[in-house]
Parts: structure tokens; sequence; C-alpha cells
């Protein structure tokens, strides 16, 4: 069974929400410092996706993704 491109897209801004949700909590109980890199967010978050997740939702980004990152130099970043 297919799933539908709506739901589809909601469950993809659920998982944004949630992931940069995580994110936040993670600084704000120092589990997580910032600036970091996406190895610290895959390990502070057990989560395996943050080297895509950082720099598609970095300020400036070219594909319009909302933005909740600044890269600070290659790799390495900060929340907005």
């Amino acid at each position: 069974m297919e799933i539908p491109v709506k739901d589809e897209r909601r469950n993809t801004a659920a998982m944004e929400r949630d992931t940069v949700r995580r994110i936040r909590e993670a600084i704000e109980t120092g589990t997580l410092v910032q600036p970091f890199r996406s190895a610290d967010v895959n390990r502070a978050l057990g989560i395996d996706y943050a080297g895509v997740f950082l720099p598609k939702h970095r300020v400036g980004n070219p594909g319009g993704f909302t933005e909740h990152f600044v890269q600070i130099e290659r790799g390495l970043y900060r929340m907005k």
C-alpha cells in the first residue's frame, strides 16, 4: 500500500519538529554542546541522519527548507 503524499509530508514535518526539539533539549541539558558536528548530534540523540539533517536545515540552504542551524564552518553548526 502506497502512502499518500499528504501523509508523507505530514510525517516528514513531524520528524523535523521532533528532531529539532530533541536537539534543543540536548543542548539545554548539556548532552550536546554548541557548536556541534553531525557525529555529536547522532551520538546525543541516538540517530544516524544528522549528516543530512543539519545542512538541509542550515541558514541559506539551497532547497528553501526551514532554517534551524547556522553553519560556522564546514561540518560545524549551532542553533539559529
